[in-house]
């Protein structure tokens, strides 16, 4: 197996630390075109869709890649930022200010970036600019509060396949979730707070989490588990009733049952019954992106009106608010424990000289 060439390397140079976040992924441009790239290779990888190759490739080429980019532009199209697409932008904000509350905290020496599952920067791409800056330790941090085999799972994936191209490859560690971290979960309720501050409290705080086919619940997957404890656990630091709370889950594809109950049906009941007020909050998510900011905030907000439901207020998602950076350092500082030592300067500077008198390139 041909590996890519290494990076050109000096003796004595410092090796590197990189955090690296990584989520979803987007398409580069709220088109067709664009789109159809994206969900090709979205929905090619095996963990997201577990259909027999053969038969899903057909499906995929044949109809879905030929009638839904369409209609995926058109909902990127109502929720694009001027600087892109709101997951991209949101993470790369992320990115910057976690490099920002290191380096606070007074953590040098430490490289953070980020890439996108689908879609660009691709993990392989940004991999290699990492050890292109003599990165050999890399802490990957999955942007997913709860585990699931179609995200954490398919992220480690990807950077595993990368690193199977590189002859001399980094130390590695992973995360794997933080469902059930205090600082998540008081971020998430501190930002409902907020938000009840400003305008008010609903009669129904409705937790709406990704949805996952039932049979991976079936075959072991945690992701249902842990979402039911997230929302449990930022219930009860908002000091909520079992009554006064609701989790579901959206975005069901395909005619599979799906993790219940679904959000949109949910939604169209509590509209039936006149349910005054209902505030949504998606705690599954850490940055707004199409699920939030088109399905929570825009179509199913149509549903619950339509039914005949009062008010719906969307309450957005972490985003680059103050306790959730800080957390989100916490959780990369925890991880990070051993790889924080700064380099003896002394120890590199006698190794460079010990190979260049062995004959190494200067």
């Amino acid at each position: 197996m041909p590996y890519q060439p290494e990076p050109a390397y000096t003796h004595g140079t410092p090796e590197k630390t990189a955090v690296l976040l990584v989520n979803l992924g987007t398409p580069e441009a709220p088109t067709a075109e664009a789109l159809r790239t994206y969900l090709k290779e979205f929905l090619w990888d095996p963990r997201v869709v577990e259909i027999p190759r053969a038969i899903w490739w057909l499906v995929l080429n044949g109809v879905i890649l030929n009638t839904r980019p369409k209609k995926s532009a058109e909902k990127y199209a109502r929720v694009w930022m001027p600087e892109g697409s709101p997951l991209k932008i949101h993470t790369e904000r992320q990115a910057a200010l976690l490099q920002g509350y290191l380096g606070e905290r007074g953590v040098r020496g430490i490289v953070v970036d980020y890439a996108m599952r689908y879609g660009n920067p691709s993990i392989a791409h940004v991999l290699e600019k990492l050890k292109a800056q003599n990165c050999q330790r890399i802490l990957l941090v999955p942007m997913y509060p709860q585990y699931a085999a179609s995200t954490v799972a398919t992220a480690c994936d990807a950077v595993f396949t990368a690193l199977q191209n590189m002859r001399n490859t980094p130390a590695l560690r992973t995360i794997k979730h933080f469902h059930d971290h205090p600082g998540y979960i008081k971020a998430v309720a501190q930002s409902v707070r907020d938000y009840w501050t400003l305008h008010g409290r609903p009669d129904k705080l409705v937790m709406s989490f990704h949805g996952l086919p039932q049979f991976s619940l079936d075959k072991g997957d945690p992701y249902h588990c842990e979402c039911q404890k997230s929302g449990r656990l930022i219930a009860e630091e908002l000091g909520l009733s079992k009554e006064q709370y609701l989790i579901t889950f959206q975005s069901r594809f395909g005619k599979a049952e799906w993790l219940k109950p679904y959000t949109a049906a949910t939604l169209e009941q509590l509209g039936k019954q006149k349910t005054r007020r209902v505030d949504m909050v998606c705690p599954g998510f850490v940055a707004d992106c199409l699920e939030t900011l088109e399905e929570i905030a825009l179509d199913v907000r149509e549903d619950f009106l339509h039914a005949g439901g009062g008010e719906y207020h969307y309450i957005p998602c972490l985003n680059e608010r103050d306790d959730w950076i800080r957390t989100l350092t916490d959780i990369v500082q925890d991880n990070l424990h051993g790889w924080l030592d700064q380099p003896d300067i002394v120890a590199l500077e006698q190794g460079r000289l010990r190979a260049l008198g062995m004959g190494a390139k200067k």
